[in-house]
């Protein structure tokens, strides 16, 4: 049977959308959602993100990964899926809807997608890298080479050794360029490689950066592989809310594929 598809892409960070409104994506189908985001033999993305009803919100989102697993929050794929939910006339200019860690609010503005991340309470300094959830588990630390290091290797060993293991971290290396910018490059579990763009990693950082001293901004401006992105936040006695992650967010085509 042929099934219609759209791809999105945030930053670099890209997304195959389905609206399943009417549940006729089989979500059980690990081997399927791996093929279609197969740069060779699928559409190709670094993830799959379907579009579902919700009893109070505008919509729900479900992410999965490129190897095929249901995952963690996207902050990216938020607010691709925002811009699809906005192009298939579901909202306008602001929106609700409900992802793995909880409610999000959408706010659009001209060619930038604002998406409310949630509030961070809880950040481990452990000296040489920082550990907190944004959605997602991310482990951020500084790396002097950005430009040039090997990412694929290194990131690969901090997913997967100690203290993460076989639950893993998205694991960020950060350079800053000064005070209130700072340059980002992603390694992510799921896509086990880097990726050109991950929205819960820079927010991670934009907060990591503040909490460690390396900014007194609340607004932060990172440069990531795919292009810019901002975030946003109050710090509070408690850690930080009204987290914000904005930057652009496009359609790249729309398709047909059999499935």
């Amino acid at each position: 049977m042929t099934h219609t598809f759209y791809k999105y892409q945030g930053t670099g960070n890209d997304f195959v959308m389905i609206d399943n409104r009417q549940n006729t994506f089989d979500k059980t189908d690990i081997a399927l959602i791996n093929r279609l985001c197969d740069r060779r033999f699928g559409i190709g993305a670094d993830g799959l993100i379907l579009l579902e009803n919700h009893p109070e919100a505008d919509f729900a989102m479900v992410y999965y990964n490129a190897d095929g697993n249901e995952s963690t929050m996207c902050g990216n794929g938020g607010r691709c899926l925002s811009q699809f939910a906005k192009d298939l006339n579901i909202i306008d200019k602001k929106g609700s809807f409900e992802a793995i860690d909880g409610m999000h609010h959408v706010i659009f503005d001209g060619d930038l997608v604002q998406l409310q991340m949630q509030d961070v309470a809880n950040i481990e300094d452990h000296k040489s890298y920082v550990f907190l959830n944004t959605g997602s588990p991310h482990h951020v630390q500084f790396e002097d080479q950005i430009e040039t290091f090997d990412i694929k290797t290194l990131g690969s060993a901090i997913r997967n050794g100690a203290p993460y293991y076989k639950e893993g971290t998205n694991v960020n290396f950060v350079k800053k360029l000064s005070s209130n910018q700072f340059e980002v490059r992603t390694y992510e579990r799921g896509v086990e490689d880097e990726t050109l763009s991950c929205g819960t990693g820079v927010t991670a950082v934009a907060i990591a950066m503040n909490y460690l001293g390396e900014t007194p901004d609340s607004t932060v401006h990172l440069k990531v592989q795919g292009g810019q992105l901002k975030v946003s936040f109050t710090k509070t006695e408690d850690g930080y809310k009204d987290v914000w992650l904005i930057g652009p967010a496009k359609q790249v085509f729309k398709g047909e594929i059999e499935w």
